[in-house]
C-alpha cells in the first residue's frame, strides 16, 4: 500500500495547514508502518500565479525542513521536491491530452483564483488538476489524506485514471481519497466562516508555525468566541468556539467531550489561556528541530535520497504510459 501527499510552498505553512495536513502525515506515519509513504514539496505548483523567485527558493527549503521538524521520519517516509522529478511535468502533459476544458473549468480553485486574477489568469491555473492527478498516477498511489475541500481534485484525479485505463488498457491505480476525521479543515480565528490562510488581510485569524510564540499565544487569546460563555462543541451554534477546540483536540489529544467535562463550570478566559499555552509548546518543539536542520547538509542528503527513489519508481511508470500510447521507438 502507497500513500501520497504533498504541499505547495507558499511562505510558511500556518496552523491551519500543520493540523490539516502535516499533523496528520505524521499519524499516517505512525498508523500505517507497512505502507510506503511518500511525501513532497509541491513546487511546480506555486509557479501557477504570480510569485517572487527567490522567495519561492526560501519556501521549497523551509517547508522540507518542516516536514521533519513536525515529525516526519526520512527513515519511514520519502521526502523529495516535486520539480527535481521531471516525469511531473511529463506526464501532466499526456492527462491534459486525456482530460477535458469543461474538468478544469469546474475545478473551485480555478473558479476562486481566476475571479481575483480576471484577464491576467494563466493557463497553467487552468490545467493545474492534471499536474496534480500525475504527481498521484505516477506513484500509483492507493490512498491521498486530503481535507474535504481537496477531495475534488482526488475525485478528478480518479475519473483521469479510470478514463485512461479504459482506453489504452490497465495502466494506473485508481486511487481514493483519505479525509481525515479530525482537524480537517481549521477555520480563521478572526472570521470562523473562512478557512485559515495567510492570504488572511487580518494577521490575527492565522497563526504560522514559525511565528513568534508570544504572539501566537495572544492571537489565541484575542480570538474572537460568542456571548454565551459555555465551553461546549456546537458547531453550528458557536462555529468561532468549535474551531478553537477543534485546534484545542488536535493539539492535546483530548476529546472534545473531555475539553467540555474539564471546563465545566469555566469561561472562555481559562479554556484560551490554557490553548493559548498548548500552541505555544507546539510551536516550541516545531520552531527548534525547524532551526537545527533549516540550513544543515542532513537536510540535502535526505531530499536527495527521496528525489531518487521517487525518480526510480516515477521513470517506470512514464515509459509504460508512454508505451500504451505509443509514444517513442520502443
Amino acid at each position: 500500500m502507497r500513500i501520497l501527499s504533498g504541499i505547495k510552498p507558499s511562505n510558511v505553512p500556518t496552523l491551519g495547514n500543520y493540523l490539516g495536513a502535516m499533523q496528520n502525515f505524521v499519524k499516517l506515519q505512525n498508523e500505517y508502518k507497512d505502507a510506503d509513504i511518500i511525501v513532497f514539496v509541491a513546487d511546480l505548483h506555486s509557479i501557477t500565479v504570480p510569485i517572487d523567485r527567490q522567495e519561492l527558493k526560501k519556501d521549497i527549503r523551509s517547508l522540507a525542513a518542516l516536514y521533519i521538524a513536525v515529525g516526519l521520519d526520512p527513515v519511514r517516509t520519502h521526502i523529495f521536491i516535486q520539480s527535481e522529478v521531471p516525469c511531473h511535468s511529463e506526464l501532466s502533459f499526456v492527462l491534459e491530452c486525456n482530460s477535458y476544458i469543461g474538468e478544469m473549468e469546474r475545478m473551485i480553485q480555478f473558479k476562486e483564483k481566476s475571479v481575483k486574477q480576471g484577464l491576467t489568469v494563466s493557463t497553467g491555473l487552468l490545467t493545474y488538476p492534471c499536474l496534480m492527478a500525475s504527481d498521484i498516477l505516477l506513484y500509483d498511489a492507493n490512498y491521498v489524506p486530503v481535507g474535504e475541500d481537496q477531495k475534488q481534485h482526488v475525485e478528478l484525479t480518479r475519473d483521469i485514471a479510470i478514463r485512461f485505463n479504459n482506453k489504452y488498457g490497465e495502466t494506473f491505480t485508481v486511487p481514493e481519497p483519505l479525509i481525515m476525521k479530525a482537524g480537517a479543515r481549521i477555520m480563521s480565528l478572526q472570521d470562523p466562516a473562512h478557512k485559515m490562510s495567510k492570504t488572511d488581510p487580518n494577521p490575527k485569524g492565522y497563526i504560522t508555525l514559525l511565528d513568534d510564540i508570544n504572539e501566537a499565544k495572544n492571537k489565541i487569546k484575542r480570538a474572537v468566541t460568542d456571548s454565551l460563555g459555555v465551553v461546549k462543541y456546537d458547531k453550528e451554534n458557536q462555529g468561532a468556539l468549535a474551531n478553537l477546540m477543534t485546534i484545542y483536540s488536535n493539539l492535546s489529544g483530548l476529546s472534545y467531550e473531555e475539553i467540555e467535562k474539564k471546563y465545566e463550570g469555566l469561561g472562555y478566559k481559562e479554556f484560551k489561556e490554557d490553548l493559548a499555552e498548548i500552541v505555544g509548546s507546539t510551536l516550541e518543539k516545531i520552531q527548534t528541530k525547524y532551526y537545527e536542520i533549516i540550513k544543515s547538509p542532513e537536510l540535502d542528503r535526505i531530499l536527495d535520497e527521496g528525489r531518487d527513489y521517487a525518480y526510480s519508481i516515477a521513470r517506470k511508470k512514464l515509459s509504460k504510459v508512454y508505451k500504451r500510447i505509443g509514444l517513442g521507438r520502443n
